[in-house]
């Protein structure tokens, strides 16, 4: 049994992706305050959906924690002694140690970290996986094979989530303004939306899957399609000039700040 603390989109994506891989329906639960998210889910993807955290946690092997970094402590406080001791806690909220779960949940619970990222929506998803002080293989184990229908999961030590939160757990919004900015440049070009579109995301997504299909380095890549003095050349030189590729080191190193701040 898995029980879902919390029905926001992460959620559904992992139930989404369970039912996807043939999970049954009776084997899955979903606990919020939210009464139409529940009934959201129950029409949705037929799980049963509860109000009461404890109740949706009893008994079950695996209790997601998918509830906002800042009504964690409330969420744990009305789960301690509801969940059984050999059973695991995937907490997928970002900054939120294993050990304050660990202590919060009376110091025995088995904890594994995670930090999926929006594309789990699609199965295209990237998470992250770490261990608490009590976690064991198996916990990893069973973690994982909750995330992998979702997209890949890699497993990281807990002191390397801070990076992982501030580049594939952000990263998504990264593309995204990114490709904001393409369609805008082709509206001011003239281009139809609809075409600007179309042609902007296939070429992020086959840029992204050249990468991994020939396994090329990024900057040999760069370096094949940019001609001397061709035009690509001259959008590379323009950003540069204007100071593009530190400011988006930056960008990722205020992420991971931030995300050690949260954990603090």
């Amino acid at each position: 049994m898995i029980a879902f603390i919390g029905a926001g989109n992460m959620t559904e994506a992992l139930v989404r992706a369970q039912r996807r891989s043939g999970a049954d329906p009776s084997t899955l639960r979903v606990a919020d305050v939210r009464p139409e998210r529940l009934e959201f889910f129950e029409r949705e993807f037929g799980v049963t959906g509860r109000a009461d955290n404890a109740a949706a946690a009893a008994g079950a092997d695996l209790v997601v924690l998918a509830v906002k970094p800042q009504a964690m402590d409330a969420v744990l406080a009305g789960l301690r002694g509801a969940i059984a001791p050999e059973a695991t806690v995937l907490s997928i909220a970002a900054g939120v140690p294993a050990a304050r779960i660990e202590a919060a949940l009376g110091g025995a619970a088995h904890v594994v970290r995670a930090m999926p990222n929006t594309p789990a929506l699609v199965a295209a998803g990237a998470s992250a996986i770490c261990p608490g002080a009590r976690a064991t293989p198996a916990d990893l184990d069973r973690a994982e094979a909750l995330l992998r229908p979702a997209g890949i999961v890699a497993r990281v030590s807990e002191a390397d989530m801070d990076a992982v939160t501030a580049l594939s757990g952000s990263g998504p919004a990264y593309v995204f303004l990114l490709i904001e900015r393409m369609l805008e440049s082709a509206r001011t070009f003239g281009l139809p939306d609809e075409v600007a579109r179309k042609l902007v995301l296939a070429t992020v997504a086959g840029a992204a899957r050249l990468l991994e299909e020939t396994g090329l380095d990024p900057r040999e890549a760069r370096r094949r399609v940019t001609s001397e003095k061709g035009t690509t050349d001259a959008a590379i030189r323009s950003m540069e000039a204007a100071g593009v590729p530190a400011a988006l080191c930056a960008a990722f190193d205020a992420a991971r700040r931030r995300a050690e701040e949260l954990s603090r």
